[in-house]
């Protein structure tokens, strides 16, 4: 246990909480009332029906030079005014998707002693954890996870990785691997469309040299849904994220011009968002968008994010090619370890962290 002593705090597994039948959460998960979840919004776009876009990435890969270029133009359209999309036909092997969820409830459904054997500490965040950010008497988020790495190879320590289920070690390098090429292919895209070279966002991000984490989030259902969040708003810190979203119960919600807009997961998709680093390599053409995820009085909830980044010691900085006198560079070069610490000590905080980059 000696891991968790460098928490400010002796660590709560809130799946604990939620399986001890307590029907009032405890007051480190109230949010404020102006982040609380207000349901009403929920309703109302119902009647709107606004979802996110779904493209199909099929004629990606094809030979077609129209299908081709329409689909990336709405991938294009997708990054610059949602920041987020959700992807089907995207090469990914649905029954593979599938093993890995049922893979990682296995794991968060295990006796809670060993799931301790994976106890994680703020140093690295890889293993068995329940918060995110070190500040003392922060108000908590209503979920549990499992972090590790993926890339680069020298980062990939299998034996933090669960041994159960024991196909998840398996699943795990096998998913890793398919995801990352999916990751390549639709760069490519990107960088096609903002008008760079094909490759230009690969190679910022460090060629085949990349890194590359996963984060099972685990969101155990909750006697006053109405009062926290699995997770606080924020925009992903990293490159792009690639989330396998649970196909039972909704819970991702984006803002989009102020408003909260709850994702329905399509079937087999996975659900695509740009993170602050492309959001910067593109000048703020392409978006990071605020995102979090609300939790469920009857269901428990798991998701699997994957996040795709660009290597963590290069200088990220807007492409030359898109500042001119008429745009210019809004933001200084960083690396995504400088930027990364500033989210691990702070906790998740909207988008205040990309936007005070801003070299103005």
């Amino acid at each position: 246990m000696s891991g968790l002593a460098s928490w400010p705090e002796p660590v709560v597994r809130v799946q604990s909480l939620s399986e001890s039948g307590m029907h009032a959460i405890p007051e480190r998960y109230v949010k404020p009332p102006s982040d609380r979840p207000s349901f009403t919004n929920e309703t109302e776009n119902h009647h709107q029906h606004v979802d996110i876009p779904v493209i199909d990435l099929t004629n990606l890969f094809g030979k077609h030079p129209a299908l081709h270029e329409e689909t990336v133009r709405l991938i294009s359209v997708a990054c610059e005014e949602w920041g987020f999309f959700q992807a089907v036909n995207h090469g990914v092997s649905h029954e593979l998707m599938e093993r890995m969820r049922e893979a990682w409830r296995h794991f968060f459904n295990m006796p809670l002693e060993f799931k301790q054997e994976y106890a994680n500490t703020p140093t690295t965040y890889e293993g068995y954890g329940s918060r995110l950010g070190v500040q003392k008497g922060a108000i908590l988020d209503w979920s549990d996870y499992f972090f590790l790495h993926y890339l680069p190879v020298s980062l990939r320590n299998k034996s933090k990785w669960p041994s159960q289920p024991s196909s998840c070690r398996e699943l795990l390098s096998e998913y890793g691997a398919e995801v990352v090429k999916l990751g390549g292919r639709l760069l490519k895209a990107m960088s096609t469309n903002l008008g760079l070279k094909e490759d230009y966002l690969q190679n910022a991000f460090g060629g085949e040299d990349i890194g590359a984490c996963l984060r099972v989030n685990f969101y155990p259902k909750c006697p006053q849904p109405d009062l926290t969040l699995g997770l606080s708003s924020h925009s992903d810190p990293g490159g792009m994220t690639f989330l396998l979203p649970d196909h039972d119960v909704a819970g991702l919600q984006v803002r989009k011009n102020g408003r909260w807009i709850t994702v329905k997961p399509v079937p087999n998709a996975f659900i695509v968002n740009v993170g602050d680093q492309i959001q910067v390599l593109s000048n703020a053409i392409y978006k990071s968008v605020e995102h979090r995820v609300i939790v469920n009085s009857v269901k428990d909830r798991v998701s699997l994010a994957f996040f795709y980044n660009p290597k963590s010691d290069l200088l990220i900085e807007p492409a030359n090619e898109l500042v001119s006198e008429e745009r210019p560079a809004l933001y200084s070069p960083m690396t995504f370890d400088e930027y990364r610490l500033y989210i691990r000590t702070k906790g998740p905080c909207g988008k205040a962290q990309v936007e005070s980059l801003g070299s103005s």
